[in-house]
């Protein structure tokens, strides 16, 4: 349960997949919850949406872009939770500089408004995709990072600018770096929810991009719970721990088990749109969790089985599949070449929040 002496919780990207499911963790735990949205002009607050404690948090609408409302925001909490990000790595091919502002300077503007604001905790998020195709596995916290995307390089950067301020500030702050998240509300430009959702959809044959990489994929839960417990580990200020399930699976043996699931005999295609640029794809990533679990005792709760059913079982329900455009692949692939975003490219809706 919350401390009484930190018992305030701001969580930015609040409206996102894992800023949802951690704010209803959050208040679940007792903690005062302020959930960031991201300012738009139908008052739509994402994923906040769908919580089940809508009437126990405070919603704010803003960007962390604006370096007055972060310091605004952050008054009187004790914890910030920094999840909003740009995420979608196509994307970014097309629109890198949007990468640097939210990403990077968004990071800047949350660490020095908890700094003048005395907030006791920061948890910056992180992504294994920092650490590209792995160079050993499994891979813990010290393996070299590798720009392979310009998300993951706006990704490096952020980690960097949140751990200056402990290095520079002694500002009380964790970079938690979870691996693959999966489960309920995840954005359909994700490989999960794609299959997921066309197979409910009664398609027979499904265009995938490569299905050859491996991932330490987590049941959002899972992933939520480690970043709580993270915040309640004192030993783990100005330390950067990564959190998975030190379990490697490719990403065609997870289609499989989730067609075995869903008992389907859809067909996987090779889209070639679908594939990243030669040199970006990662291809490797495993979670070394030894770290984490030293720390705090974190042990994951769903192996991949009950993770994809309980996943499965959330997107076939008919509302959820609703509101998912299974047959709209959003981002063109980018060739090498191109200067300027492809026309169909500025069209895209990039999600501002994990």
């Amino acid at each position: 349960p919350a401390s009484a002496l930190m018992q305030n919780v701001l969580i930015t990207g609040a409206d996102g997949f894992i800023g949802s499911h951690l704010t209803e963790l959050l208040v679940r735990e007792g903690y005062k919850v302020k959930a960031l949205s991201q300012y738009n002009s139908f008052n739509y607050w994402g994923w906040l949406e769908d919580v089940d404690c809508r009437k126990q948090i405070e919603v704010l609408n803003g960007d962390v872009r604006d370096p007055h409302y972060c310091k605004h925001i952050t008054k009187d909490v004790d914890i910030v939770f920094h999840l909003a990000a740009l995420i979608a790595i196509p994307y970014s091919y097309v629109a890198p500089d949007s990468y640097v502002d939210t990403n990077v300077k968004g990071t800047l503007n949350i660490c020095q408004a908890a700094l003048e604001n005395g907030v006791k905790r920061v948890i910056h998020t992180s992504t294994s995709e920092v650490y590209g195709t792995a160079l050993y596995v499994p891979i813990d916290e010290k393996h070299p990072l590798q720009a392979q995307s310009p998300y993951s390089a706006s990704k490096i950067g952020a980690d960097a600018m949140a751990m200056s301020f402990f290095n520079a500030f002694d500002l009380p702050l964790t970079i938690a770096r979870p691996f693959n998240t999966y489960g309920p509300r995840q954005s359909a430009r994700a490989v999960i929810p794609t299959i997921i959702s066309q197979i409910a959809n009664g398609k027979k044959q499904i265009q995938l991009g490569d299905v050859s990489p491996t991932r330490d994929f987590n049941y959002v839960t899972d992933t939520c719970r480690g970043f709580l417990q993270l915040a309640r580990c004192d030993k783990a200020i100005g330390e950067t721990v990564n959190i998975g399930s030190n379990f490697e699976i490719s990403v065609g043996d997870t289609l499989n088990l989730i067609r075995e699931l869903m008992n389907s005999d859809v067909e996987f295609l090779t889209d070639a749109q679908r594939i990243r640029p030669g040199k970006s794809e990662v291809f490797r990533l495993w979670c070394d969790n030894t770290k984490i679990r030293e720390l705090t005792g974190f042990q994951p709760e769903y192996d991949i089985r009950a993770g994809l059913a309980a996943t499965v079982e959330w997107f076939t329900r008919p509302e959820n599949l609703a509101k998912y455009k299974a047959d709209i692949y959003n981002v063109r692939a980018v060739r090498a070449h191109v200067r300027r975003p492809d026309p169909l490219c500025t069209r895209a809706i990039a999600s501002r929040s994990l």
